[in-house]
């Protein structure tokens, strides 16, 4: 019988925990600023000083009052705070972009160039685990990560992008989704017949999905706006996974992703249900086998025992016990 994994070497190791340390010091000090104002000036007005705050690029700005001993240090105290984090970003990427190439030599599992510059934007805003996790194929290679070794015969090539609102609390007015996609690629635009999908110029697509106990947490005017789906609870139950990875231009993204239980079930639930595309059923179960076997060999954190089988949803018991009567034998003919 041959393994599913084919474990990651020292060296591969080594650079998957050197590339997580620099991602995060890099990730912090881009939320940092983008917490700071956009910028602060001293700006003089019909022979009267003030304090501005310009909120973008434009240079649209508001008053922050009269030119005073206490706005001077204000001022000061930004314009520092904002070059020493600057200094920060701009080190911790020198480390990340040989962190990079690194890890394009180790030949460790890569991810979508258009995906990581969405995941980018979303953890620089603070949303990655909170409101938005991924849930489809690009999800795979965080699996790897997991399970300290490649995962053998999972497929993993994709051209669209799922992602889910697992957001809680609702924003009045807020638009977080939408701003985070446009901040991206303002060429993104709504697929009029499929409002859940963004789509951009360069036929990129973005779908965004969401479970009934969690839509009620997008305002009305976010966008796209995911269709409530029953089977997106699963995705929401057990322990998330969340690891770095790099894309295939080299550039750093961080996935939030699944259970991998629950994320192999409901793959294989989705594979035998009438509405779902015939020639991506094939597909659905043998990410989830693969999947699976690599959780029972190589993921002990994620237990597949009796206590896990009785925590289970009526409709993926049956499924989960027969991929464990053939578990001794690792089969995928007999699916």
């Amino acid at each position: 019988m041959g393994t599913i994994i084919e474990p990651f070497t020292q060296e591969q190791s080594r650079a998957l925990i050197n590339l997580e340390q620099r991602y995060h010091v890099w990730i912090l000090a881009e939320q940092k600023l983008l917490e700071l104002p956009y910028n602060l000036a001293r700006k003089e007005v019909k022979g009267h000083v003030y304090l501005y705050e310009v909120t973008d690029r434009r240079g649209n700005a508001r008053s922050l009052g009269p030119w005073s001993e206490e706005q001077r240090n204000r001022h000061e105290g930004y314009q520092a705070e904002k070059a020493a984090l600057q200094e920060r970003r701009a080190t911790a990427r020198e480390a990340l972009e040989e962190s990079g190439r690194m890890y394009r030599a180790l030949r460790l599992p890569l991810l979508a160039d258009a995906a990581g510059r969405i995941l980018r934007e979303a953890d620089r805003r603070q949303m990655l685990g909170r409101q938005l996790i991924v849930v489809g194929t690009n999800a795979l290679p965080v699996y790897s990560i997991e399970a300290a070794g490649i995962i053998r015969d999972v497929p993993d090539e994709t051209e669209d992008f799922d992602i889910a609102w697992t957001g809680s609390e609702l924003e009045e007015g807020a638009q977080p989704v939408w701003d985070m996609l446009q901040a991206v690629d303002p060429t993104y635009t709504i697929n009029t017949e499929r409002t859940f999908q963004a789509r951009n110029a360069k036929a990129y697509e973005v779908e965004l999905l969401a479970a009934p106990s969690r839509i009620g947490a997008m305002f009305r005017t976010d966008r796209p706006m995911p269709i409530p789906l029953p089977e997106q609870e699963w995705l929401l139950a057990g322990r998330t996974v969340d690891h770095v990875v790099v894309c295939r231009d080299g550039s750093p993204a961080r996935i939030v992703a699944p259970d991998p239980r629950m994320f192999a079930l409901q793959k294989l639930w989705m594979s035998e249900q009438p509405k779902r595309n015939a020639l991506k059923r094939p597909k659905d179960v043998r990410q989830a086998i693969a999947l699976l076997d690599a959780v029972e060999t190589a993921m002990p954190q994620y237990p597949l025992d009796v206590a896990f089988e009785a925590s289970l949803p009526e409709e993926l018991t049956p499924l989960f016990r027969k991929w464990a009567a053939n578990r001794p034998a690792r089969s995928r003919a007999a699916w």
